[in-house]
């Protein structure tokens, strides 16, 4: 029997975890598929506890689910209170020396 593979299974440390968003966000924005991204921090905050999630953050489950599903389409209010709740952050750093350059002139 083929199981259906849940990356929330596997998402045991910070590192872990801080790596895999990591990743997930550099092809998200790659492939300019936002909601590749959303996803994955569902995928983490279900390996936390969604209710947990949900109840720190003020939100019903339910609309926390919708919000982090493939679909949703949360505010970055939502996303930092999640990262919050995950104890992480999101960094900005210029994309190549190119970008660099333009950017410190």
């Amino acid at each position: 029997m083929i199981t259906k593979w849940d990356a929330a299974d596997y998402l045991n440390t910070q590192k872990d975890i801080a790596m895999y968003l990591d990743e997930i966000l550099k092809i998200a924005r790659e492939d300019n598929t936002p909601e590749l991204f959303i996803q994955a921090l569902g995928d983490v905050t279900r390996s936390k506890g969604m209710s947990e999630a949900a109840k720190e953050i003020q939100v019903g489950r339910e609309s926390l689910y919708k919000s982090l599903s493939g679909k949703g389409n949360p505010s970055f209010y939502t996303i930092f209170k999640v990262l919050d709740f995950l104890n992480l952050q999101i960094s900005i750093g210029p994309v190549n020396k190119e970008s660099a350059a333009v950017i410190n002139s």
